[in-house]
């Protein structure tokens, strides 16, 4: 445990003492908040008062915190998982510097090597996506603020979650890489295509009914549903106590992806988080069994 423990350290340091990965990792979702309300505000905000009934009048106040909380959750549904890849870049790093070398010839057990990275990592992850929540609070608190304990509680909740599952998926995918060109091209592409499969740039409800199947069996598509939940729940809530027919809030939430169907069954909160839960724990057994029974890989060094 003091092995793993100073690893950990040692992984966090060198994460953070690296100023380029570090501020790459602080900015992107500075970034994309800057480019969602610039770009998707108003195409969200159309979105919440084409849906109201003709005639039906709802306070600014409320569209703005729904517009707020759909901007929010969609950016942690990308960055947890985009950070997550970058922090876990030193998994690479170490093997093109032969730094993972003199490790291994050392008494450390693999497992426990492999071990620190993944929770060297997840703190470094967990760190920049908790402060790139507090941005987000800041910016519904500004546009309307309609979240209560509870919500928040749940936020930071589905935040920690997604954050293991983004850890688990990138150390398993970094595992098997060894060069800067392969760790460049992997971050490339998980940036450009996570955000559409997992339902965070655009609503699942706009793909085509064979897409949406697919997505269905991925574990992001529940945990962007639960973002999108915990975030506009308080301001749907505000919504229909204003006078919104009910139904109209239910197509709503199934327009945002706050209701998930799958077999035409509207799926749970907590079967969400079972497939989330689940999907961290096979990920992560999985990168154990994989630095347990495969041939360690190393750079060119």
């Amino acid at each position: 445990m003091k092995t793993l423990f100073i690893l950990t350290k040692r992984d966090a340091k060198l994460f953070f003492k690296d100023k380029g990965m570090f501020l790459s990792s602080l900015i992107t979702p500075v970034i994309l908040l800057i480019l969602y309300i610039s770009f998707l505000s108003k195409i969200y905000r159309e979105s919440f008062v084409s849906a109201l009934p003709t005639g039906f009048t709802v306070s600014e106040s409320i569209i703005d915190g729904a517009v707020a909380g759909q901007l929010a959750s969609s950016i942690l549904a990308v960055c947890c998982v985009t950070i997550a890849f970058c922090s876990n870049l030193l998994m690479i790093q170490d093997k093109v510097t032969g730094s993972v070398r003199d490790l291994t010839v050392t008494p450390v057990k693999r497992s426990v090597l492999a071990m620190s990275y993944f929770a060297a990592s997840a703190a470094a992850t967990l760190i920049v996506c908790l402060v790139t929540c507090g941005l987000c609070f800041l910016y519904i608190a500004s546009q309307g603020w309609f979240l209560n304990g509870t919500d928040i509680a749940l936020i930071l909740l589905d935040v920690f979650l997604l954050t293991l599952f983004g850890t688990a998926l990138s150390s398993c995918l970094h595992y098997f890489l060894t060069t800067q060109g392969q760790m460049s091209a992997v971050g490339t592409l998980v940036s450009a295509c996570y955000g559409f499969i997992c339902g965070a740039y655009m609503p699942m409800s706009n793909f085509s009914e064979g897409l949406q199947k697919v997505l269905g069996f991925l574990p992001g598509t529940y945990a962007t549903s639960l973002l999108h939940n915990h975030w506009m729940r308080g301001a749907l809530d505000a919504m229909e106590e204003s006078g919104v027919p009910a139904q109209v809030i239910d197509g709503i939430r199934d327009g945002v992806d706050i209701n998930i169907y799958f077999a035409d069954k509207m799926v749970s909160e907590g079967t969400m988080y079972a497939v989330l839960v689940g999907a961290v724990v096979v990920i992560t057994l999985a990168y154990m069994l994989i630095n347990v029974l495969c041939k360690p890989r190393y750079g060119d060094r």
